[in-house]
């Protein structure tokens, strides 16, 4: 069974499933593509809450579950989570780990499916 995902690799999850690159996050949000790599990969584990606003608004992911999720707040019982339902879906509550790898790995395929037919059309 897999363990939880770590706060980074939700980060990662949620950027990805934007069909979003490192450099772009970093164009938008200002934070350093080497910055976003290292918390992705889990060597800087409590970022700022100044970063993790920045990436809640990006992310569209409710900011106070990202204080938790960085323990930064204690997480409550109702917590408020994030703001869309795939952004319920990807915090893995009430998922199995199966079921989240699973549907954020859907979610990629149907962004990559649709980038390539956008792609398509404009060469016709």
């Amino acid at each position: 069974m897999e363990a939880q995902k770590s706060l980074g690799e939700k980060l990662k999850d949620a950027r990805e499933t934007q069909g979003l690159t490192l450099r772009q996050v970093e164009e938008i949000t200002g934070i350093s593509n080497a910055y976003l790599s290292q918390l992705e990969n889990n060597k800087i584990k409590k970022p700022s809450a100044n970063i993790l606003y920045k990436l809640a608004e990006q992310y569209r992911i409710a900011f106070e579950f990202l204080l938790g999720e960085a323990g930064i707040v204690e997480k409550k019982e109702g917590q408020a989570g994030p703001k869309t339902l795939a952004g319920f879906a990807l915090s893995s509550e009430g998922l199995t780990p199966e079921e989240e790898s699973e549907l954020a790995g859907y979610l990629k395929y149907l962004r990559f499916k649709k980038k390539n037919e956008q792609g398509n059309d404009k060469g016709h």
